[in-house]
């Protein structure tokens, strides 16, 4: 087998950026990119292309942007390009099986997690959420299944004791960009074959949706924690103050002296804004009413005496 293999490659966000341009890097002859079409982002609802996209034109590879590839030409489409391999990292679309057979090796799948764990659309943030001590990627070959396919290659890391869902995206971001690299490179020596999952552990990470993240506070603080880092930068963790919203961008659990109901703020000074907790407390680092810039606990006591008030 040649070690210059002709990819295709399908991705739309920032995760997928740093395989792409790896696999660019490694000499791969990459003959084109599929990506989602051009959407309104931001708050001018600016049509904009996908991370992806930009960079596949920076390196001048034909880009595709279907709707759908649930099309009776599009696996003809693809075809046309002669790919050997079609690699996907976070596309956003679903590749039925003419698709999936029509490169020569398939197509493998970059998927932030060490499946079984972690099927599914947010795997990152699910691991935060469930306290997971490590993580990882695992290369994967793509079947009809969701993220059900025979692995090939896997990577592991650890989960930060503070690691927050921005943090851990760029992390394992790199990673797979390292690792599918490295399981092309092993496949072509024969160093690798595909192994089925396990039959046991599967578990999955839907979608993240905007009303998970307000705030229970009669939850442990350790929990709150969780969904603070997890949701951090999306869609940011948030509670209710004098009928506005107030988002949470850092926080973290510390002890309190008994009293207080949860929600209530049981420290409004010295720089610093705990609030009560199902179980202990939760101190406040950094925060942001809507409409306004996100600033410190200190910062924040500067403009608003919060003594004795209530979220939620």
């Amino acid at each position: 087998m040649p070690s210059r293999l002709r990819i295709a490659y399908a991705g739309t966000p920032d995760f997928a950026v740093p395989a792409l341009t790896a696999l660019h890097a490694a000499g791969h002859d990459l003959v084109a990119v599929y990506t989602q079409p051009d959407r309104p982002a931001g708050r001018g609802q600016a049509v904009t292309a996908s991370p992806v996209k930009l960079r596949a034109l920076e390196f001048g590879i034909p880009v595709l942007q279907p709707a759908t590839l649930r099309t009776p030409g599009a696996a003809a489409e693809l075809a046309r390009f002669g790919p050997d391999l079609m690699v996907v990292a976070a596309y956003g679309l679903i590749l039925p099986p003419p698709v999936l057979d029509a490169p020569r090796l398939g197509c493998w799948n970059i998927h932030a997690s060490l499946l079984p764990r972690w099927r599914g659309a947010a795997p990152i943030q699910r691991a935060i959420l469930a306290g997971d001590e490590t993580t990882g990627i695992t290369i994967m070959q793509m079947d009809a299944g969701l993220d059900t396919g025979p692995m090939l290659l896997s990577r592991r890391i650890r989960i930060g004791p503070r690691e927050h869902g921005g943090s851990l995206h760029d992390r394992l971001a790199a990673l797979g960009a390292e690792a599918i690299v490295a399981a092309i490179a092993d496949w072509q020596a024969g160093r690798i074959v595909a192994e089925p999952q396990p039959a046991e552990g599967a578990t999955y990470a839907p979608k993240l949706r905007k009303e998970e993240a307000l705030i229970d506070w009669t939850a442990a603080a350790s929990a709150i924690d969780r969904r603070v880092r997890a949701f951090n930068p999306w869609p940011v963790a948030e509670t209710r103050w004098d009928g506005r919203q107030l988002r949470i961008w850092a926080a973290q659990p510390v002890e309190h002296a008994p009293g207080g109901a949860p929600g209530e703020v049981v420290v409004a000074a010295g720089g610093r804004i705990v609030v009560a907790t199902g179980d202990r407390a939760l101190s406040l680092d950094r925060m942001q009413l809507a409409g306004r810039r996100a600033v410190s606990a200190a910062e924040f006591l500067n403009a608003h005496p919060l003594a004795g008030v209530r979220l939620g």
